[in-house]
């Protein structure tokens, strides 16, 4: 089995880790933090400090089942990323749509996805970044919506592609 990793953020990691999580070939999907600058950040030091981080979802796959290219699709049809401030009700900095990619076949992956979304007439707001440092976010926002029996608030599946 080929084990690949990707790093999503779309707004409240909780629904992001969510579709991931159901996804067929998709192993886990933890919530974390990246793309700050401050080490080991806390959800507190995300919300309420200046660190530059953002809610990100660890997706780890089996490549042999699953293509990074279905996981960016799905990635842009979870989530509003035509969204500037945020996501549905969460508006804030930590809440801002991007993809972590961890090299150049990735991100021309992103790229294509999101010229074909310009050509159907969205104005993507997804950033593309390089790969920083995940960290995990704290043990109670991991299966959030599986413990809770809640439905995500500010996610859902919107065909795109």
């Amino acid at each position: 089995m080929k084990i690949k990793k990707a790093y999503f953020a779309g707004g409240c990691f909780w629904g992001v880790e969510y579709y991931f999580n159901k996804e067929d070939g998709v192993l886990d999907a933890l919530s974390g933090f990246m793309g700050g600058h401050t080490l080991n950040p806390t959800y507190q030091d995300i919300c309420y400090k200046d660190t530059g981080h953002l809610e990100v979802v660890e997706v780890k796959y089996n490549a042999d089942r699953l293509s990074y290219e279905s996981l960016a699709k799905l990635f842009f049809e979870i989530h509003n990323p035509t969204q500037t401030n945020g996501q549905g009700p969460d508006i804030g900095p930590q809440y801002l749509s991007a993809v972590f990619v961890s090299n150049e076949e990735e991100k021309e992956v992103v790229e294509e996805l999101i010229k074909k979304l310009e050509k159907k007439g969205l104005h993507v707001a997804t950033k593309i970044l390089e790969k920083q440092e995940f960290y995990v976010a704290e043990d109670y926002h991991q299966y959030y919506y599986q413990k809770t029996g809640k439905i995500p608030y500010c996610h859902s599946y919107t065909r795109r592609f």
